[in-house]
């Protein structure tokens, strides 16, 4: 009887072990074509993601169909039709499930914000704990992107489907390539391309990080940086971005600062390695941190086929820190271990 009591113990503590902790090693391959768990490519693009209650939720643009060049602008405006902003769920970042179109293109209104011909970029989530709602923030455009405004769209769950709010020129200003920032005291910033992309503002949100508090800074005045990715490490605050040349590569830049709406020193470009001078044929979009995990973070960077949008690739790769600086050293295959 002693005997199968211990047994059922011993079972018992495994079976509730393993519940509790649970890990997984992946493959990432940076620049290649990533599919879905059903086997579809993943169309979420120029993305970020956010890790909610054991999961990552990864959102991007869908671009699906045929990619046009609007013609008449001074610059390559490549675009394919507005379809919406795709979610994909993953425990491991690796394995990804299509959770659907949380924001749906809206074809019978040539007013809406969300018609096809209009252009819907880098959608972005947080979550506000307050409120309970998850918000999105995107960039919204005209066609010829003369209307360079920010959109806002807000759901009870992370996949959706979103309400959309609606958008405006946050503070007056222009806002192309945008990003989205929740620090650990809860207070979140808005980080866009202003003034024809010559400066990036910094805005802090309101509580329900719905709109903008008149607290904000500009940000690299005159230098045209574009596509900010920002995270936090040892109480610095970290900004990548890229310099403004369309759809075609550039080299990457980094600053520092010691809190959001401080003075940011620009440092260097953080890609080493092969054709890190073209941050890798990539762009920057976001810089995901690993749960559970200290110091860890993926840089995420966009692989853009400007003539072919629908099959722009992903380009992720570990950020590597020291004393001084952050590496995003190039690797053409590397693991990460996730515990959830």
């Amino acid at each position: 009887m002693k005997k199968e009591i211990i047994i059922q113990f011993v079972l018992y503590m495994i079976f509730f072990l393993s519940g509790c902790t649970k890990s997984s090693t992946g493959t990432i391959q940076p620049g290649v074509i990533w599919n879905d768990i059903e086997g579809n490519p993943i169309n979420a693009h120029g993305g970020g993601v956010l890790y909610h209650e054991g999961t990552y939720y990864w959102y991007g643009e869908c671009k699906a169909g045929e990619t046009t060049l609007l013609p008449g602008q001074n610059w390559e405006c490549y675009r394919t039709n507005v379809s919406g902003v795709s979610c994909y769920s993953s425990k491991d970042l690796v394995n990804w499930k299509f959770e659907g179109l949380v924001l749906k293109a809206i074809p019978d209104d040539i007013h809406s914000d969300l018609h096809p011909s209009k252009v819907l970029e880098r959608p972005k989530v947080i979550f506000n704990s307050k409120t309970g709602k998850f918000v999105m923030w995107m960039h919204i455009d005209s066609a010829d992107y003369s209307k360079a405004c920010a959109g806002i769209a807000i759901s009870d769950t992370p996949t959706g489907e979103f309400k959309y709010l609606g958008s405006h020129r946050p503070l007056g200003a222009m806002s192309r390539d945008q990003t989205v920032f929740a620090d650990d005291d809860g207070r979140a910033y808005h980080l866009f391309s202003s003034e024809d992309n010559a400066t990036l503002y910094i805005a802090e949100l309101t509580d329900d990080y719905l709109g903008h508090k008149e607290t904000y800074t500009r940000n690299f005045i005159n230098k045209f940086r574009e596509a900010p990715a920002i995270f936090k490490t040892n109480n610095k605050y970290v900004l990548i971005t890229s310099g403004c040349s369309a759809w075609d590569p550039n080299e990457a830049e980094y600053a520092v600062a010691d809190s959001v709406l401080g003075n940011w020193t620009v440092m260097s470009n953080p890609c080493t390695g092969k054709d890190a001078d073209k941050t890798f044929y990539g762009q920057s979009t976001f810089v995901l941190p690993v749960a559970g995990k200290t110091n860890t973070y993926i840089a995420m960077f966009d692989k853009w086929e400007k003539t072919d949008l629908e099959t722009s690739g992903y380009i992720w790769l570990p950020v590597t820190l020291s004393r001084d600086n952050i590496e995003i050293p190039w690797k053409d295959e590397w693991t990460i271990e996730i515990e959830y």
